[in-house]
């Protein structure tokens, strides 16, 4: 019993130790991101941000599933990004609305499930989930 208990002590220890460096790392990503980038709209610079947004995601192992179930394109990823720029540029903390909603699981899944959603919807159910 005591052994088992121990097994599954350490097998959520790892699982734990796992998840805070993914979690980690994605934070660390987002805010370099936002750094760089917060306020971009137009020219080069946007292409480039959001190429990076878009290989983040497709080797994110859970961001990748989401991008793989809806086929998304850089060009979805483009087209989401500036409504929520229309609609969400604001910076809070650490979150940047235009760029920290693709790399969360539940506003990228809305993003991609709903590319025709009105921009302002949009950018309320990524606000919502930041609780700006």
């Amino acid at each position: 019993m005591n052994l088992l208990l121990i097994g599954v002590l350490v097998a959520l220890c790892t699982l734990f130790f796992f998840e805070m460096k993914h979690s980690l790392h994605r934070s660390s990503v987002t805010n370099e991101l936002i750094n760089e980038y917060a306020g971009e709209l137009t020219g080069p610079k946007r292409q480039e941000l959001i190429a990076r947004i878009y290989a983040y995601c497709a080797r994110d192992r859970k961001l990748k599933k989401i991008i793989n179930k809806y086929q998304a394109t850089e060009e979805d990823f483009m087209k989401a990004y500036k409504k929520l720029f229309r609609e969400a540029d604001m910076v809070k903390g650490r979150r940047y609305v235009p760029i920290s909603s693709f790399f969360y699981v539940y506003t990228l899944e809305h993003i991609l499930a709903h590319p025709e959603e009105d921009s302002r919807k949009l950018a309320m159910k990524c606000l919502n989930f930041f609780h700006f």
